[in-house]
């Protein structure tokens, strides 16, 4: 465990020096994996789809605050949608619009919770969400998490109607349309995922704040516990096919990360905590302090070599014998030097106490 921390507090040292291209790095990996995962579901336009084109926008973006990136990926959305269906762009912008609006109401700057949302159910791993939105955030952070769910999920149901789209008429694209706002504004498995997660979240940011020892643990537990509960009893109940083996894997997964994010972020010592009650002339105060867990990290030491020894070892003309010798005397020659200094320096403060406080007179009187 001592090495674990060890390497936590390197890592924050490594962190603190190197912040911004630290942070600089993850976005452009961040925007690779999403305009990547974008263009290989819904490449309907061969030129927005191309290599070239999703390594220049997660290049471009990297330069940018994260809501540039969430709006070019909107952008590019609509356009693979305007090669297969204007009507469906139309009805996409719309939304869009919607959720931003929302977004930036309750949640401006935080537009990597959209991402990560939508990036985490395109990963077949939904249940992460709740861990993570609920230990490091507060109960708003449910509003980017439904906007990256709906997104998820309008992408997806594009993706599995496109043959339809592409081969329809004119009635039958209107017709089309219909049916892909009714699946998007009606689908239950969205709207049943959208519920499991913000219970998720909430449970787990109530769980979090509470003063009960272990309570990141027990937050994550819970919470992804509740996420399964809603999810399998609602798909039991509207007769859906969500995928159990999906459900199960992102729990665990979302327990795991719950466990890490507690070792990086709330790393404390429950066996040393200590109770204090102190009051005022209004109230009485009850305070549980825990102290965190820290260990100091190991500096390297550095063997300095001196001229003279450089200067001998280059020569070649000593063994090794005897430049162990020649160091050993060298040291014996330093502490001397420095015990006669000491002394030195002991003589002269004596004297000249004894001159300030008037001793020295004192001793020529007695003699």
């Amino acid at each position: 465990m001592s090495t674990l921390l060890v390497w936590r507090e390197r890592l924050r040292k490594l962190y603190a020096g190197y912040s911004l291209y630290i942070l600089k790095i993850l976005q452009l990996l961040l925007g690779l994996l999403l305009f990547g995962m974008i263009n290989s579901n819904i490449g309907f336009m061969e030129k927005a789809s191309s290599i070239f084109c999703t390594a220049g926008l997660a290049v471009i973006c990297t330069f940018f605050p994260m809501i540039v990136m969430v709006l070019a990926a909107a952008v590019l959305i609509l356009v693979h949608f305007y090669a297969l269906s204007m009507p469906i762009a139309v009805v996409s912008l719309v939304l869009f619009l919607l959720m931003y609006i929302f977004y930036f109401r309750f949640t401006p700057g935080k537009a990597w919770l959209v991402i990560l949302s939508a990036l985490a159910f395109g990963l077949k791993i939904p249940f992460v969400i709740p861990a993570v939105f609920g230990l490091l955030g507060t109960p708003v952070w449910i509003v980017p998490a439904c906007c990256g769910i709906i997104s998820y999920y309008m992408v997806h149901f594009v993706k599995a109607s496109s043959t339809a789209l592409q081969s329809a008429s004119g009635e039958e694209m209107f017709e089309g349309l219909m049916n892909f706002t009714r699946q998007v504004l009606g689908s239950a498995e969205m709207w049943l995922m959208v519920m499991a997660v913000v219970i998720g979240i909430l449970v787990v940011n109530a769980v979090r704040t509470r003063s009960a020892d272990h309570a990141w643990k027990i937050a994550s537990a819970a919470g992804t516990a509740v996420c399964v509960i809603v999810a399998v009893a609602g798909s039991i109940a509207l007769s859906l096919h969500i995928s159990y083996v999906i459900v199960a894997v992102s729990a665990v997964l979302g327990v795991l990360t719950g466990l890490v994010l507690e070792f990086l972020f709330f790393s404390v010592d429950y066996s040393r905590t200590e109770h204090i009650q102190f009051e005022d002339d209004e109230y009485y105060y009850y305070v549980k302090a825990v102290p965190k867990v820290g260990v100091p990290v190991p500096e390297k030491t550095v063997k300095h070599i001196t001229e003279h020894q450089a200067q001998e070892t280059e020569r070649g003309g000593m063994s090794g014998s005897d430049a162990a010798s020649q160091t050993v005397q060298n040291s014996t020659a330093a502490k001397e030097e420095a015990v006669r200094k000491q002394s030195t320096d002991e003589i002269l403060l004596t004297r000249s106490l004894s001159k300030e406080l008037g001793l020295d007179k004192d001793t020529e009187k007695y003699n």
